[in-house]
């Protein structure tokens, strides 16, 4: 259930849906270093590119189920059998392409763990730490910055696959990377504490 916040002061963005207002409450801006939540959401944030969020937050308990939980080991593993069987699916969104890009990321994030966590990774790009932005209207957010252009020139370096400027802003939005709710809403002041005691992976 969605948390119980002042009528008009959230994020235009996260509208009447009581699905998206939890997200909005909940998930969207907290910082975190958990690698498969972190990988789940730069898949799914590349299912996002010419769609709407919130028809991907819809499907992601279908995306979940489809993808073995986002088991990176298990779906590295996938061949032209597990391609049908999701292009069947009408519980996920259906691209051949991005289905394709979902296993060459997941064989992108088995190498890159190899030699660090996926936190770690993405977090050594943010030069500055977290971005802890004060806008007070939507028109102030952006869509690109330099830091989603460095992170997805270095995903692309290390094989990944749906992964550009616009999607990655997208995804450091949603994982804590910076804090876009805006001055007037809760939640901007509740993750701004948060960001404060994260102890940035290494």
């Amino acid at each position: 259930m969605a948390k119980a916040t002042p009528k008009g002061q959230r994020c235009p963005w996260s509208g009447t849906d009581p699905l998206y207002i939890d997200y909005h409450d909940s998930e969207w801006g907290v910082p975190h270093a958990d690698d498969r939540r972190l990988f789940e959401k730069l898949i799914l944030e590349g299912f996002q590119a010419g769609l709407s969020w919130i028809t991907i937050l819809r499907k992601r308990e279908a995306f979940r189920a489809a993808f073995d939980g986002f088991d990176a080991t298990r779906i590295a593993r996938y061949g032209d059998n597990d391609i049908a069987r999701l292009m069947g699916d009408a519980g996920i969104v259906r691209n051949t392409l991005k289905i394709e890009a979902t296993i060459d990321n997941a064989r992108a994030y088995l190498a890159l763990r190899e030699k660090t966590t996926l936190a770690a990774f993405l977090w050594s790009h943010m030069e500055d730490g977290p971005v802890l932005n004060t806008f007070r209207s939507m028109t102030d957010v952006p869509a690109v910055t330099a830091d989603s252009t460095r992170i997805s020139k270095a995903l692309k370096g290390e094989g990944f696959r749906f992964v550009g400027p616009t999607t990655i802003y997208a995804f450091m939005q949603s994982a804590g990377f910076v804090n876009d709710h805006l001055v007037t809403c809760p939640r901007h002041a509740a993750c701004l504490k948060l960001h404060r005691t994260f102890e940035q992976p290494q």
